[in-house]
């Protein structure tokens, strides 16, 4: 090449280049893409989701969304037709009349309403007033005594309090000793009387879950509680200090770390009318639950079932390293505890996904226990007196995900699955089949993600899906059959399309053994020009107990992905190796190795995306992920600094040794060390890592964050100065491991992030995301 040509081929070098980071985005940019952010997508999509309010003989009501208005609607699964619940230009008229003020019918002043069986008469409030209404002549009677709850949700309990199933008492904490409360008199009892700090009753201590709240669970008749006597007082204390003028404040509590002291969980039963406490005759348990390190996951006690009567008590014990399980069953009244039967595996065992899926069958002396042991997540009948295997009830290579209803008389149970049917295996269905494990029907037959009502009776089922692609649709089913008995709602989305939205791109791609399918779904530009070369930002959550993505179902906008994307980016998320809701195999591909955080999995996927999509641009990938993904977002800047250029990670769990004693426990193992003293965790820890960054990198971190204690970042802060490499910072002084009102400007910080290092422009200065907007 001569001096000439070669001196032009290096200043249009120069001058692309220069004009690559001579590009500036303006705040018109950034509004473009914060049309896309949920605050502003949600209010475009109409209907699609409804909330069944149950009468007599399944008939219910339930509020119907429309671009031109709201819409009170009744079905009738016996006559299989949906109609207004009333006619609404009637009503309107008749509360005109009453009231003096406009009212329009498809905008009637109420959200929820008192429907008679006969749907001859409602109730309703409305302007701080109550009405009767006479749905025959639409005649109105004001009545202030009018009061409407919203049927068809679950009673909330006050605050700090858990009511009774009948409604008349409440429990709560008072001192390290449990209480009542008589709900009509207000009368105050105390349940127990040796709590003490540190040593309490119904303690809800995760270490990063720590409330005054009670955690216990009611027997049926609600003259029984079931809950424990926690022994923390050798568990070491948690420090946070708040920023303030003046001193600042400490905030302590317990919160155990891996290899260290835990809290042990003293398991009784309190009698409540003449309160006494009966101690369960078994050794201390751990705290640990089948399904998670939290045993009030599920906002009661987990691991506990109630026999109808109150006269035994069913629940599962569960070893600290999560390998263990023992099924037992407590007299109440005497604390004599049978033990049933027992699984150990090599890993780790969950009794599911989102919700624990045993149940004991007092009136048949059975259980219906959850296992991986084929390497799928199935379920199986037991023995109750034997401990011995009936019969496996559901096999196959797909999982059973949630256990919702077990009929004790027919011998059927319903439940959710994933896998089963062809496609996307994260698609959730709902299935029934007999305990002997024959006629597995599937209820829910269109491809989605499926989500269920059951009527009261059992007979019906309201059944939503939706795909991250295709909006929600909503039918009546029968539960018997699945067959279509009424279709009832589907979204409306044509002014979300006509503000220029389109959805996210589903694809699956080959896991880093090149073997194993994986899926994700992919944003990019609604302007996108296939001709140009877009940067990648890669967004992470690793798990191992959830993934990238979530749930799959429609949302108008995840997080800001889309507008993110909207920018200039494509951005993908990938459900990597070692996320849940696949096979026990594909669970513990990683187990005992967090430090793997599906990257290889990530980074082979973009690799095949690029080959399928020429406009992403290899040469120019980020990452960012909160949590988990904060810890997986550092790991993949200094162990694959020369795929990754850009990463922001937030409240990451850089060092497991640092974070709640249970998560690392479960999923790494207990904690060990050789001869020379490292441990199993020393080399997953990011800190140790530091030295091999290349790119750019911001860390944030709340400094009142009690999940993950901020010091797991200023570790790696103090680590990266050590090493002497640059780095970014952004702290919440005052926030928790969610950034509560500085989640905006994160936001923010993270799109200017990307825009000035990965996109290599200039951002808008200080743009302000406005959600009341």
């Amino acid at each position: 090449m001569n001096r000439t040509l070669l001196a032009t081929v290096l200043l249009a070098g120069a001058l692309s280049s220069h004009a690559q980071q001579g590009k500036v985005l303006t705040a018109k940019d950034y509004e473009r893409a914060e049309r896309f952010m949920i605050y502003n997508t949600a209010p475009l999509v109409s209907g699609g989701t409804i909330r069944p309010n149950w009468l007599p003989s399944d008939r219910f009501w339930y509020i119907e969304r429309t671009i031109d208005g709201t819409h009170f609607m009744l079905a009738d699964p016996t006559k299989g037709n949906v109609a207004p619940a009333f006619d609404h230009q009637k009503l309107a008229a008749a509360l005109k009349a009453s009231t003096g003020n406009e009212v329009r019918s498809t905008a009637l002043p109420f959200e929820s309403i008192y429907l008679s069986a006969d749907g001859r008469y409602m109730s309703f409030r409305t302007g701080g007033k109550g009405y009767n209404a006479d749905l025959q002549n639409y005649s109105l009677v004001p009545d202030d005594n009018v009061t409407i709850e919203r049927t068809g949700m679950p009673r909330p309990d006050a605050g700090s309090e858990i009511l009774s199933p009948d409604g008349k008492r409440a429990a709560y904490l008072k001192d390290d000793n449990l209480w009542v409360r008589d709900v009509a008199s207000g009368k105050r009892t105390q349940l127990t009387t040796d709590g003490v700090k540190d040593f309490g009753y119904a303690t809800d201590n995760a270490g990063w879950s720590h409330s005054d709240r009670p955690v216990l669970q009611w027997s049926p008749d609600s003259k029984k509680i079931a809950t424990f006597k926690q022994d923390q007082r050798n568990v070491k204390d948690m420090y946070l200090v708040t920023t303030n003028v003046g001193a600042p404040v400490l905030h302590q509590w317990k919160y155990p770390l891996p290899g260290e002291e835990i809290a042990m969980i003293h398991r009784c039963i309190i009698e409540v009318d003449v309160p006494k406490v009966i101690m369960l005759q078994v050794p201390p348990d751990p705290h640990r639950a089948s399904l998670s390190d939290d045993i009030s996951s599920s906002g009661t006690f987990d691991d506990v079932n109630w026999t109808a009567d109150g006269s035994q008590l069913a629940f599962v014990s569960t070893s600290r390293d999560h390998k263990q399980e023992k099924v037992r069953i407590a007299d109440a009244t005497t604390g004599v505890v049978r033990e049933v039967f027992e699984e150990t595996v090599p890993t780790q065992y969950e009794s599911g996904w989102d919700s624990i899926n045993w149940r004991y069958l007092a009136k048949s002396n059975e259980f219906i226990w959850f296992s991986e042991r084929d390497n799928w997540g199935h379920l199986y009948l037991y023995d109750a007196r034997t401990g011995k295997l009936k019969n496996q009830i559901t096999k196959g290579n797909w999982v059973v995900t949630r256990l919702l209803k077990v009929d004790e008389k027919a011998r059927v149970l319903y439940f959710m699955a994933d896998g089963r049917e062809p496609g996307n295996p994260y698609f959730s269905h709902l299935y029934r089949i007999g305990f002997d494990g024959k006629g597995l029907t599937s209820l829910t037959p269109d491809v989605g993600n499926h989500q269920v009502a059951f009527s009261p009776s059992g007979k019906y089922i309201v059944d939503t899906y939706s795909q991250p692609d295709v909006a929600h649709v909503v039918g009546l089913r029968s539960a018997l059959t699945g067959k279509l008995v009424t279709p009832l709602a589907k979204a409306d989305v044509s002014r979300l399309k006509a503000a220029g939205w389109k959805p996210a791109i589903p694809f699956n791609v080959k896991a880093a053994d090149g073997k194993t399918d994986i899926y994700g779904i992919m944003f990019t530009p609604t302007n996108l020009d296939p001709s140009k070369k877009y940067p990648v930002v890669n967004y992470i959550y690793p798990g191992p107990q959830g993934g990238s993505i979530g749930n799959w179902g429609f949302s108008p906008s995840r997080g800001d992905h889309q507008a993110l994307a909207e920018l200039g980016f494509v951005v993908v998320l990938i459900e990597g190796t070692s996320n849940p809701l696949r096979s026990k195999s594909y669970h513990d591909m990683s187990y005992g190795n967090m430090a793997e955080n599906t990257l290889p999995d990530q980074i082979g996927g973009i690799k095949q995306l690029a080959q399928k999509f020429p406009y992403i641009d290899l040469d120019r990938v980020g990452i960012w992920g909160h949590s988990g993904g904060g810890f997986a977002t550092a790991t993949a800047m200094f162990k694959y600094p020369d795929f990754y250029k850009v990463g922001i990670s937030e409240s990451g769990n850089h060092d497991n040794r640092n974070y709640e004693d249970d998560w690392g426990e479960r999923y790494i193992g207990l904690l060990t060390k050789d001869a020379n003293g490292v441990s199993n965790y020393e080399n997953q820890a990011n800190q140790n890592l530091a030295r091999n960054l290349k790119g750019k990198l911001m860390l944030a971190h709340g400094m009142m964050d009690d999940n993950v204690p901020p010091y797991n970042t200023l570790l790696v802060v103090e680590a990266l100065e050590k090493a002497g490499k640059d780095y970014d910072l952004v702290i919440f002084p005052n926030s928790a491991h969610g950034y509560g009102q500085y989640n905006l400007y994160m936001t923010r910080r993270r799109w200017d992030y990307f825009v000035r290092h990965l996109m290599g422009a200039e951002p808008p200065k200080e743009y302000q995301l406005k959600a009341t907007k």
